[in-house]
């Protein structure tokens, strides 16, 4: 078992440890992080991933991303609430790897943790590891990536695949096989060199373990002290603390929330559109049947009133036609 401890690779310790510390810490920066995108004091746009990877990783990209950004010209944010992000998460990493450390030290390695300041002489080495290994890293990448690219384009062009590409592959599989090869040889060279760094880091820490001492207990020591180590001496007081800091930071994220949701202006609002009734086909039919019975009504009236019409007419008529005309022999004296 020593033997195995002993003989650990420095891969494994240091993504044993870095791994670890990311996600205890990550809850507690997520937090500063969404206070700071709703007072909008950061701004991640189509990087987001990107700068949630970076902010995962704070304790090898806390100053290597500010190298990476005036190195490269690049952003992973607009914003002041970017390097406060930052800053804020230098505590919480210190305390993660501190939690982290003691724990590995204990139960894999099975060393006497060699002072109280573990958290903070890990993250200091991790973030000078981080300033030359992530700038390199980001480097090689983003040439490895634009090589693969132009080199998928000029395989697509071959005269020998050119038919394949034109004629019998559809578009959609033909942009799906050229991020598949570029793609892949990008993704395959970022693992290498994360697995180099994260390698110089668990060689540095096993050199910390190699000056440490063994740990006097047996199995059930160890776990009875780590058991110890994640309980408060004042729990009441930790609790306390806690609660007071949700309430805060929950009446703080909704007090801001409407100021910063974004509305549409007056002038690109949208009319009002009220929703139709419900169809009720019992209410239809009487609706109908009352139309008709109006409809029948009228046209009724309306042939009364051509009928009452057409009488006067016929009765002067017939009273012209049956008087003898004045000018006429008959009345006519000799």
């Amino acid at each position: 078992m020593a033997d195995e401890r002993d003989s650990m690779s420095p891969t494994k310790i240091g993504f044993g440890i870095l791994w670890s510390a990311c996600w205890t810490g990550i809850p507690i920066k997520a937090v500063f992080a969404v206070m700071a995108m709703t007072m909008g004091l950061v701004h991640f746009e189509g990087r987001f991933g990107l700068a949630f990877l970076m902010l995962l990783a704070s304790p090898v990209t806390v100053f290597s991303a500010p190298v990476i950004m005036a190195i490269y010209d690049t952003h992973f944010g607009e914003g002041i609430g970017l390097p406060l992000i930052f800053g804020a998460s230098i505590p919480v990493d210190i305390w993660a790897l501190g939690l982290v450390g003691r724990t590995f030290f204990l139960e894999r390695l099975k060393k006497e943790p060699p002072h109280d300041g573990l958290g903070f002489a890990i993250w200091w080495r991790t973030a000078l590891i981080g300033i030359v290994i992530m700038p390199i890293l980001w480097g090689i990448v983003s040439k490895v990536t634009d090589t693969a690219i132009s080199a998928s384009h000029s395989l697509a062009d071959m005269e020998a695949l050119r038919h394949i590409f034109n004629t019998g592959l559809p578009v959609a599989e033909r942009i799906g096989l050229e991020l598949t090869v570029w793609g892949s040889i990008s993704v395959g060279v970022l693992m290498v060199l994360s697995v180099i760094g994260v390698s110089v880091l668990g060689q540095v820490i096993r050199r910390m373990a190699e000056n440490s001492r063994p740990a006097p207990e047996n199995y059930q020591g160890l776990v009875t002290r780590w058991d110890l180590m994640r309980v408060p001496n004042d729990q009441g007081l930790l609790l306390a603390v806690l609660t007071g800091a949700g309430v805060v930071l929950s009446l703080v994220f909704w007090t801001l929330l409407p100021v910063t949701t974004p509305h549409p202006h007056e002038c690109c609002q949208k009319p009002e559109v009220q929703a139709e009734p419900q169809y009720k086909p019992a209410d239809a039919l009487n609706q109908n049947t009352k139309r008709l019975a109006a409809l029948t009504a009228q046209v009724e009236a309306m042939e009364k009133q051509k009928s009452d019409a057409k009488g006067p007419k016929d009765k002067g008529k017939g009273k012209t036609a049956g008087a003898a005309p004045s000018g006429s022999p008959a009345n006519s004296k000799p």
